[in-house]
């Protein structure tokens, strides 16, 4: 069900997203699209109290919804793990390509993973959705170890397809990204499973002594 801020929210994106192109997600945009929306100083408040910041992670956010709902129509079942990952990245880069030019703006303002705070927390939760979408149902640190591989790799990928409209190129760049990221996830869990596993133990084995 949308929420009063979320259908606000709809509304001031809608008016911005035109104005992005040419000059960015600017306050001066953000204000400029709230008039034209028809906003007042309240409405503004609840749909996005962090203002250019909210209104960013929105439109990913609805990005992710829209790559949802397309994995929702296909049959993953046939898929292995790397093809279903794939598979969402290439669902959410479609629900991103009428707005290609505000994605290239918001790279720009912190889409990258080395971005402080909301940034970093925006890749994040696109890889998650990412895993999620897949079937991934790891609880314990390989559940972190996926999203944060991913989460390294999403920048690049987009990157490069801002810059090469060609489909078959980005299909092998993605394929080749996440095999790079497995293999490395793969040498990290020899050495991060057992230390976690032993650090486990040793906490057991603390809180019983303590008893």
């Amino acid at each position: 069900m949308t929420t009063p801020s979320e259908k606000l929210r709809d509304r001031w994106l809608e008016a911005l997203l035109p104005l992005v192109p040419e000059k960015g997600w600017t306050p001066i945009n953000a204000r400029r699209a709230a008039r034209d929306a028809g906003l007042d100083d309240g409405e503004r408040a609840l749909a996005a109290p962090g203002g250019v910041t909210d209104l960013i992670d929105h439109f990913f956010e609805r990005a992710t919804d829209a790559m949802l709902e397309s994995l929702s129509t296909r049959d993953l079942d046939s898929l292995r793990t790397h093809e279903r990952v794939a598979a969402g990245l290439r669902a959410w880069l479609d629900a991103l390509e009428l707005n290609k030019e505000a994605v290239r703006k918001a790279a720009g303002h912190g889409l990258l993973p080395w971005g402080a705070g909301a940034a970093a927390k925006r890749v994040w939760a696109i890889a998650d959705a990412i895993w999620e979408a897949a079937g991934d149902t790891a609880t314990d640190y390989n559940r972190q170890t996926k999203r944060a591989l991913l989460s390294a790799v999403i920048p690049r990928i987009v990157l490069y397809w801002l810059d090469h409209d060609d489909s078959a190129a980005l299909d092998q760049f993605i394929a080749r990204r996440l095999q790079n990221a497995m293999r490395l996830g793969q040498a990290g869990g020899k050495v991060i499973g057992p230390v976690l596993d032993l650090a486990s133990r040793l906490r057991t084995r603390q809180q019983t002594s303590d008893l």
